[in-house]
C-alpha cells in the first residue's frame, strides 16, 4: 500500500493539527494576531510528534462556520503557518482547506505537502446549504498546479450533510473509486469526534477490498483496536485534545498512550 512508503508503518495514525480561526473568520482575535496562531499550532504540533504519531495533518477547523469555496487570505494564512513550522515538523504531513477541494490542493502544492484529505465527490443537503462537487474540474486543477503526485483522501461520508440521493453506502464507495481512482476513502460520523459506525466501516471495506480505507472521526482508546482490524488507518484530532474535548489544546499524555496501545497490537 502506498500509506506503508510514506508513513514507513501499516494502518498509520495521522493526527490533525487544528488551527485556530485565521484572518477574514468570523471568531478571529485579531489583538492576538497571527503570532498566536503560529504558536498555538507549534505547541500542539510538538504535542502530537513528542507522542509518536504516524503523520500530521493541517487544517483549518475553527474557521467555523465553513464555507465550500475558501477566500485567498485563508489559504494564505495557513501557508504562512505550515511555512513557519515547517523546520520542526519531522513526520510525513498533509493539509485540508475545509470545504473547498481545489484550495486544499493549492495549499499542498506550495508547502510540499504529502497527501490532502476533502469533500471531493457527491452533491449533498448541508448545514452550510446545497453542496455541490466536481472532482473532473478539480482533479485537473490538482494538476494544473503540480499536484498530481499529492495523495487524495476522499470523504465519502460528509460531517454535517447527507446525500441528497437515496443511495447506499456500498454505491458510493463502488462508484467513488470506479469513477475517480481515490487514494483512499475515509469514512466518518456526523462531526468531528463522533464515532464512526463499525458496521458501516466493514461494509465499505469489503466491497472496495483494493482500496485504501481510513477511520476519520472517533476514534479513541477504546475502539481503535477494533476498526483498525478493519480499516486501512486513522485520522484523529478530538480525542488528542485534553479531556477529549474539540476546542482544548492537545495533551501530549494522551497521545502517547493512544500510540503506545496502537504499536503494540499493530
Amino acid at each position: 500500500m502506498w500509506t506503508k512508503e510514506i508513513f514507513q508503518v501499516d494502518k498509520p495514525v495521522i493526527a490533525m493539527c487544528h488551527l485556530k480561526p485565521l484572518p477574514g473568520d468570523p471568531n478571529y482575535d485579531a489583538a492576538k494576531g497571527m503570532a498566536y496562531v503560529v504558536e498555538m499550532a507549534r505547541r500542539d504540533l510538538r504535542a502530537l510528534q513528542n507522542g509518536g504519531v504516524d503523520g500530521v495533518m493541517f487544517s483549518n477547523e475553527f474557521s467555523l462556520p465553513y464555507l465550500t469555496q475558501v477566500e485567498p487570505v485563508t489559504v494564505a494564512a495557513m501557508g504562512r503557518v505550515i511555512g513557519e513550522l515547517m523546520p520542526e515538523i519531522r513526520v510525513p504531513y498533509g493539509v485540508d482547506v475545509l470545504w473547498d477541494p481545489c484550495k486544499t490542493f493549492d495549499l499542498a502544492a506550495a508547502v510540499d505537502a504529502k497527501f490532502v484529505r476533502e469533500i471531493f465527490t457527491g452533491v449533498y443537503a448541508s448545514d452550510f446549504g446545497i453542496w455541490n462537487t466536481n472532482y473532473g474540474e478539480t482533479v485537473r486543477h490538482k494538476h494544473s498546479v503540480s499536484a498530481g503526485h499529492v495523495r487524495a483522501l476522499f470523504n465519502i461520508v460528509p460531517e454535517a450533510a447527507k446525500y441528497l440521493a437515496d443511495r447506499d453506502i456500498e454505491s458510493i464507495a463502488r462508484s467513488t473509486v470506479f469513477n475517480n481512482n481515490p487514494d483512499a476513502l475515509c469514512v466518518s460520523g456526523l462531526t468531528a469526534g463522533a464515532p464512526t459506525d463499525t458496521q458501516v466501516l466493514k461494509r465499505v471495506k469489503a466491497v472496495v477490498p483494493d482500496t485504501v480505507v481510513f477511520v476519520n472521526t472517533g476514534v479513541n482508546i477504546d475502539n481503535v483496536e477494533e476498526q483498525l482490524n478493519i480499516a486501512d488507518g486513522c485520522v484523529i484530532g478530538t480525542f488528542f485534545k485534553r479531556d477529549g474535548q474539540f476546542y482544548n489544546e492537545v495533551d501530549e499524555n494522551r497521545v502517547r498512550r493512544f500510540m503506545e496501545k496502537v504499536k503494540n497490537f499493530r
